[in-house]
This record gives structure tokens, C-alpha cells and sequence, in this order.
């Protein structure tokens, strides 16, 4: 299965997102640490989730990267990650 489908379908069964969308930029990575050129080493990741309200951003990011251990100890070298809660989705 594709990485990306894995992180795709993992964070839905985990975290039953609003939105959620997997960035695959791989690509933009080539000749640097970790990429290979199949790609899906490196993705972006835009989530709104329930699970993410009153939570610091390095708690949702340690959620999010805890449920995806496996894939960061295996084929994804980096993981940007764009946490939000229900109606944060407009500040910034």
C-alpha cells in the first residue's frame, strides 16, 4: 500500500478528521537526507480534528506523530504538520 494512502487512512480511523489532506513532497526533496527516488518520504500534513481543540500545538503535533511511528521509523524521513481544531481554520 502507498505511504501516502497509509498515513490517509490511519489518521482517519485515529483522529475522525473534518478535513484532512496528505501532501506528498517528495519531489521538492530530491539530493537531500532521506529521499529516495520512488518518493513518499516526505509529506505535509493539513488536519482538523475535534481531537485537537484545547490542546498546545506540540501536543497535537506529538499526537499526531505518535500515531504514525511506524511510518517515521520506517519510509517518512519528514512530516510537516498543520494541526487544527474545529474553527481555527481561518487564524493564523
Amino acid at each position: 500500500m502507498a505511504v501516502k494512502i497509509q498515513i490517509e487512512e490511519k489518521l482517519e480511523r485515529l483522529f475522525a478528521p473534518e478535513s484532512l489532506r496528505v501532501v506528498d513532497e517528495s519531489h521538492l526533496h530530491a539530493g537531500h537526507a532521506g529521499h529516495r527516488p520512488e518518493g513518499e518520504t516526505h509529506f505535509r500534513v493539513y488536519m482538523v480534528a475535534a481531537a485537537f481543540a484545547g490542546k498546545s500545538r506540540v501536543e497535537r503535533h506529538r499526537l499526531v506523530n505518535q500515531a504514525l511511528a511506524e511510518e517515521l521509523a520506517g519510509p517518512v524521513h519528514a512530516l510537516a504538520l498543520h494541526p487544527t481544531a474545529p474553527g481555527e481554520e481561518g487564524r493564523g
